[in-house]
């Protein structure tokens, strides 16, 4: 390429000016002002390929697909995909991420129809396919295309008659299945019709989309009131919105009766706290964020607890209820193999 051929020439030039024959080359200062300008900006147009990039003092600048992307030079170096620093079949480094050299910088660049070459100091060559530069850089990712996600109320959501999936349909078909997970995408709760009233059968509707998470309460809990249990959930007294699991580890989200002492920060911050959790539970207990659904034998709720709080009204009577705990890397892997970009 010419810029290469520009670079031998100044590399000749500057020969010349250690031996002090200067004088031989004419006009040398109007070059040196031509060359400081081409030495940084690169550009290489065809009939398949228009990328230019720029090298600057700690990073890579680069234009291509009408996307312009910056590479830190250590990233590069790190997410090489040659033999000897990625196994391909592993998709695992062999490289030492800690062996690289903060301030590595490449000898040289070049693009070869669609895929850029470095040369790094110790003689190692990086190559990268343009695609997949624009498929993993920053920039692009922001340009990538995820499963919608909707903030909705209740007039939002009954205004778009969201269709319950059938169970049948869930089983035994990956478009039944693939729409139900749509939909629990998208609102972030998705109700399973005509589901046989038994435990059995809602394990096993669960276990169509994930494991089932073991927890101190079993791998399916099953429950009616029962206030031996020390826990209100076992009762008929109304539950205030919440999420589930608050005391674990990787608990699911909010639980204002969960809470346990405040005794971990300082007088003034426990103030700052309740204006906040007071701003926060007006928000949650307006009636325009409250969807209401009666929930009856045969009709299955799924909650995504990382978006949708849940709760219930007190009752009188008996009831009977099921349920479990999902993995959500396995909810949204299933989401992934049917398509979705969740």
């Amino acid at each position: 390429m010419w810029f290469h051929k520009l670079l031998h020439l100044q590399s000749r030039l500057q020969n010349l000016m250690n031996r002090g024959d200067i004088g031989q080359v004419p006009h040398l200062s109007n070059f040196k002002s031509l060359f400081s300008l081409s030495m940084h900006w690169c550009h290489t147009a065809s009939k398949s390929v228009n990328c230019t990039w720029h090298q600057h003092e700690d990073h890579l600048e680069l234009q291509y697909a009408s996307t312009v992307m910056r590479f830190d030079y250590v990233w590069l170096r790190d997410h090489c995909r040659s033999a000897s620093c990625y196994n391909s079949k592993t998709h695992q480094r062999n490289l030492d991420t800690a062996s690289v050299d903060l301030c590595i910088k490449p000898k040289t660049i070049r693009l070869d129809e669609t895929t850029l070459f470095f040369t790094w100091p110790d003689g190692h060559v990086t190559r990268y396919d343009l695609d997949w530069l624009v498929k993993n850089s920053f920039e692009g990712q922001k340009q990538k295309v995820i499963q919608p996600r909707i903030l909705w109320n209740a007039k939002l959501y009954q205004q778009a008659q969201v269709p319950s999936a059938d169970f049948q349909s869930f089983l035994e078909t990956n478009e039944g299945l693939k729409k139900f997970l749509q939909n629990f995408l998208l609102y972030g709760i998705a109700f399973v019709e005509n589901v046989p009233p038994t435990q059995e059968h809602t394990e096993k509707l669960a276990e169509r989309i994930s494991l089932i998470r073991e927890t101190i309460y079993g791998r399916m809990w099953y429950f009616t009131s029962d206030f031996s249990r020390g826990d209100t959930a076992y009762t008929k007294l109304a539950l205030d919105r919440h999420t589930d699991t608050t005391y674990f580890q990787e608990p699911c989200g909010y639980n204002n009766y969960d809470r346990a002492v405040i005794n971990t920060v300082p007088y003034d911050v426990v103030h700052r706290w309740y204006v906040a959790h007071r701003t926060l539970t007006t928000e949650l207990r307006r009636p325009e964020n409250e969807l209401w659904v009666k929930l009856k034998p045969g009709k299955v709720l799924f909650i995504d607890n990382w978006r949708v709080l849940h709760g219930r009204e007190s009752f009188t009577g008996y009831r009977q209820l099921c349920g479990c705990y999902l993995t959500r890397d396995d909810v949204l892997n299933t989401a992934r193999l049917l398509g979705l970009h969740a």
